[in-house]
């Protein structure tokens, strides 16, 4: 694309200069005049002295009037645009003739036309209609709409590939993240005054996992051109010991995807084992080496739908704030995981259980920033789990969940026996629940706190055994950690000589305790279904709430394709 764009401008933009020559009068000769940078061509006729200077000046002004004019009628519909074109003179920012508006030019239609590099949908940007344009300009109009068209592609590929293509909260509403959309004149500002290249490469996330995203996505492209990883496994499971056609399918999908160097074995020997153990781990599946029912569904697995959640965790990394933390918390709901990350380095993670696949508990997604631990919390039990969970079982039986507490709006515990529980529903219930600190409490023994409007918040549980779960959407929408004192030594690494010994210490006290963290630490709830990881293979997981189909649904009505029109 690049070799074709600069060829054709070297051929479109000379006629573009010319465009003077259709306003001067017949008789006129073909003589291009002296005039100011950044205005179209004039043709002179040939007389000399004082009065073919006048000539020059009057048709300058002329013409520059007339592109002014023309200029403000084409970005008149939009209105951030024409105040922009108002502000700045109406001086062109690409059409002009002048060497920076050439480099501008040259550098947003090499970008336009690779766009899809980022997975973005390259249509809408439309670079070979704007080179056609370009190269079929026969009015002073014609070039005034060329530089309103530009502006409109750069200022669509810019915020597309800065914050995203979508409005997640438009494709599911438990996706709480707020799009950023930078204002038009800063856009447009930031090119007229800095290095093109380097302001369109600026444009996509610079996070490692971005480019790394961006890698796998070229070499998913490769795989679906050459035919993928072969024939699939045709076996619903297969166990160590196996031998036959399907083992041999399985050895060279095994072998294709990188997880077996080249083997001509027939039988499912310790190899294949072993390869099977890796490629589930990097799957999120139980590492037991069995080829069962969810090993074979993601074995056999094709290029494209990898492709798909490739492109999808692109556009979710542009809704991510682009400053992530130096250290930060990461919770991968579709993986079930919660991370804390220092530079890009995985110091500390353990399994987490989210929200259930159903109702309103699922987890949403969204950033904020931890501020303190409660340790011994307290459970104040949020009023929809209340109304949904406890109220029927206490209008059934008043002695019903007997670690409970009920209070009044004074903050006064109210026995059960003064209570009419029948008399009262979901929505006029008057009291407040709560379960005081103990080691059967819900929340364990110590909760994450990072305030935010959803009463979203990480912390222990005393169901221990969900985290054996491969698949763990069980909670009412918070976030349970398998690890949460490990968590916590972490957490007060950097505040306290003896981290361990500080939380033990107050742990055992049995009181409700506020810890407040010196430094707060960016949460990031995050939902993705492909992974990178420095330096080892790809992740992927299941799409558990099928947020990921919803977004590739809506990126294809928005115009992305799996593979590109140039590959």
């Amino acid at each position: 694309m690049d070799m074709h764009v600069r060829g054709k401008l070297v051929t479109v933009l000379p006629r573009l200069w010319g465009v003077g020559a259709m306003l001067c009068t017949a008789g006129m000769l073909a003589a291009t005049a002296p005039r100011a940078e950044g205005t179209p061509a004039l043709i002179a006729p040939p007389v000399s002295g004082g009065l073919a200077a006048a000539m020059v000046s009057a048709q300058t002004q002329a013409m520059e009037t007339a592109f002014r004019r023309a200029l403000a009628e084409a970005a008149a519909p939009d209105r951030a645009l024409s105040a922009y074109y108002r502000a700045t003179g109406y001086a062109p920012l690409w059409t002009g003739e002048g060497g920076a508006d050439l480099a501008r030019r040259a550098a947003l239609l090499r970008a336009l036309g690779a766009a899809d590099v980022h997975g973005l949908p390259a249509r809408r940007y439309d670079a070979p209609g704007l080179m056609a344009r370009l190269g079929d300009i026969r009015s002073v109009r014609a070039l005034a709409e060329a530089e309103v068209e530009m502006s409109r592609a750069y200022l669509a590929y810019a915020r597309d590939l800065q914050s995203g293509i979508l409005i997640p909260s438009r494709v599911d509403g438990d996706i709480k993240r707020e799009v950023v959309r930078r204002e038009v004149a800063d856009l447009l500002d930031e090119m007229r005054a800095g290095e093109p290249r380097q302001i369109l490469r600026a444009l996509a996330p610079q996070s490692n996992e971005y480019r790394r995203l961006q890698k796998e996505k070229l070499r998913l492209e490769g795989l679906v051109a050459a035919g993928g990883w072969g024939p699939v496994a045709p076996a619903q499971s297969l166990r160590p010991g196996a031998s036959g056609p399907a083992v041999i399918a399985l050895r060279n999908r095994l072998i294709a995807m990188g997880y077996l160097t080249r083997s001509a074995a027939a039988s499912y020997d310790d190899k294949i084992q072993a390869a099977v153990q890796a490629f589930q781990g990097d799957h999120g599946l139980e590492t037991d080496g069995i080829a069962g029912p969810a090993t074979m569904a993601a074995l056999n697995t094709a290029p494209e739908d990898r492709l798909r959640s490739v492109i999808v965790a692109m556009e979710r990394e542009r809704w991510l704030p682009t400053k992530r933390g130096a250290r930060h918390i990461l919770v991968n709901l579709a993986d079930f995981s919660a991370r804390i990350i220092d530079d890009d380095r995985i110091t500390f993670e353990t399994r987490a259980v989210i929200g259930k696949n159903t109702g309103d508990r699922r987890s949403p997604e969204f950033s904020d920033a931890m501020e303190y631990l409660v340790i011994n919390p307290t459970w104040h039990v949020p009023r929809s789990i209340v109304a949904r969970d406890y109220l029927p079982r206490l209008q059934a039986d008043r002695s019903a969940a007997s670690y409970l507490r009920i209070y009044d709006r004074q903050g006064r515990e109210v026995p059960r026996e003064a209570v009419n529980f029948t008399a009262y529903n979901g929505r006029n219930f008057p009291f407040s629940v709560k379960q005081p600190p103990s080691n059967s409490n819900a929340l364990g023994l110590v909760k994450f706190m990072f305030p935010n409007k959803w009463n979203i918040y990480l912390h222990d549980t005393p169901q221990k055994h969900l985290f054996q779960q491969q698949k763990r959407d069980f909670s009412s929408g918070c976030i349970r950690l398998q690890e949460p004192f490990d968590f916590a030594y972490e957490l007060l690494s950097r505040q306290e000589a003896d981290p361990k010994g500080f939380f033990q210490s107050v742990l055992a006290t049995g009181r409700e305790t506020y810890v407040n963290l010196k430094e707060h630490v960016p949460v990031h709830l995050i939902y993705r279904t492909a992974v990178t990881r420095a330096g080892g293979k790809m992740q992927y997981r299941g799409d558990v709430y099928v947020r990921d189909a919803r977004i590739w649904e809506a990126l294809e009505r928005a115009g992305v394709t799996l593979v590109g029109p140039n590959s």
